[in-house]
């Protein structure tokens, strides 16, 4: 029987079908502040879902953009400061599975449209495709803008999100983000960031920041992804999984480089479950970062992983986790765990 491949697929998006696409992943469809549990034993995360209703509500009552509010927000004596004071943004920062994105998605369903919710690189890529001055038009017409897995890697990104922001908000567009890393902090240990410190910090200067402490949730039962199959019953696996895809891990690796990672998310829309033979510590950072992106997107969907070869735990180097992206590379691991373990039992 012949299962489908990852490495078959060449999907492509264009620029309106990336602005239609501007919504929650499906895995947080139903996120509301409603049902995002606080841990007990983490005081900040009932204070953040606190913050981010009266962020929502604020979005709300800001329905005149440039207008009165924006003079209010911005002119003689006005008050902002990271604890208190009304900046354009709200900033989630924390360690993964707190639940920061399920808490930025129940802003977003919370608040009246337009609106738009995108991840970091399918912004980026978004104004790659539009053109600066197209994506800030569209863009500007919006109540509201989320932005999750916030990141800065490269002098490129820095330049083009310190510029669209300022644009955006400067229209009265209201930003919340999600990221690892505080907005001061952006960009270190990945390029020379003291080199743009200014636009880093003109950045964050637009965000009031909500810290969210706790351990990751998806943990809270596993903490280790299960023993790889071998490639036989893998194979039988896959075969017996409709929907589903096997792939050769070498051959993906290969394939995510010539697919821009903005794409993943179609790449692998509407498959059950993923399979990957032959899994290995990722040969360098490129294709490292590139899995990473290929785990969020998973875990947004929901995909179940299942593999041979090395555990998933082995799938970054020492020197990878020591370096700039940790942060990336171990929220990659506890998503590909919990999306590993959904079919331990299968």
């Amino acid at each position: 029987m012949s299962t489908a491949r990852l490495v078959e697929r060449h999907p492509e998006l264009g620029s309106e079908e990336l602005v239609a696409a501007l919504a929650p992943p499906p895995r947080f469809d139903e996120a509301r502040f409603e049902n995002y549990v606080p841990n007990p034993e983490e005081p900040s995360q009932a204070e953040a879902v606190d913050r981010c209703r009266e962020f929502a509500s604020e979005v709300g009552d800001s329905s005149a953009k440039g207008g009165s509010w924006f003079r209010a927000l911005f002119g003689r004596g006005s008050k902002s400061s990271a604890g208190g004071g009304r900046r354009p943004g709200l900033y989630l920062d924390g360690g993964f599975g707190v639940g920061k994105t399920h808490l930025l998605a129940s802003i977003w369903h919370a608040v009246e449209g337009p609106k738009a919710y995108a991840t970091f690189v399918e912004l980026t890529n978004l104004v790659g495709i539009l053109g600066f001055n197209e994506a800030v038009r569209r863009l500007s017409g919006h109540r509201f803008l989320a932005i999750d897995e916030f990141e800065l890697d490269d002098p490129g990104d820095t330049m083009l999100v310190t510029q669209l922001l300022s644009k955006l908000t400067e229209a009265g567009v209201r930003v919340a983000a999600t990221s690892n890393t505080l907005p001061d902090k952006l960009g270190e240990g990945r390029f020379a960031a003291v080199d743009f410190l200014r636009e880093i910090h003109a950045m964050a200067e637009r965000f009031n920041v909500v810290r969210i402490d706790g351990p990751d949730y998806r943990h809270r039962d596993v903490v280790e992804p299960p023993e790889p199959r071998d490639d036989a019953e893998l194979r039988e696996l896959a075969e017996a999984t409709p929907v589903s895809t096997l792939d050769d891990f070498e051959e993906l690796c290969a394939h995510l480089q010539r697919v821009h990672p903005s794409k993943y998310g179609r790449m692998v829309d509407e498959v059950s479950a993923v399979h990957l033979s032959g899994v290995h510590a990722a040969p360098n950072q490129g294709v490292a970062l590139r899995l990473v992106a290929l785990a969020d997107r998973l875990y947004d969907r929901a995909v179940p992983v299942r593999n041979s070869g090395s555990p998933l735990s082995a799938l970054f180097t020492e020197e990878m986790l020591e370096g700039g992206y940790r942060k990336k590379y171990l929220r990659a691991l506890s998503r590909l765990t919990a999306l590993s373990n959904e079919l331990v039992r299968s």
